[in-house]
């Protein structure tokens, strides 16, 4: 499933990245690879702060549904 459909609170682990390869290597440069844990930590207007890495990210819905969980 796309990381769009997550909930708050919850920690998921990355699957596949999707998209072009300028894409997958921009999302791979903020930390998003495969296995990875990413946690959801807000939702607002359909754009996901995110906590990858001990980072956190913030991503367009656009760009999150290219990470499938």
């Amino acid at each position: 499933m796309p990381l769009t459909m997550a909930r708050i609170g919850d920690q998921i682990s990355i699957k596949r990245i999707t998209g072009k390869d300028e894409t997958r290597k921009f999302l791979e440069r903020l930390g998003f690879v495969e296995g990875e844990a990413v946690t959801i930590v807000s939702i607002i207007g359909g754009n996901m702060i995110l906590n990858v890495k001990n980072t956190r990210v913030a991503l367009d819905e656009k760009m999150a549904r290219r990470i499938m969980v």
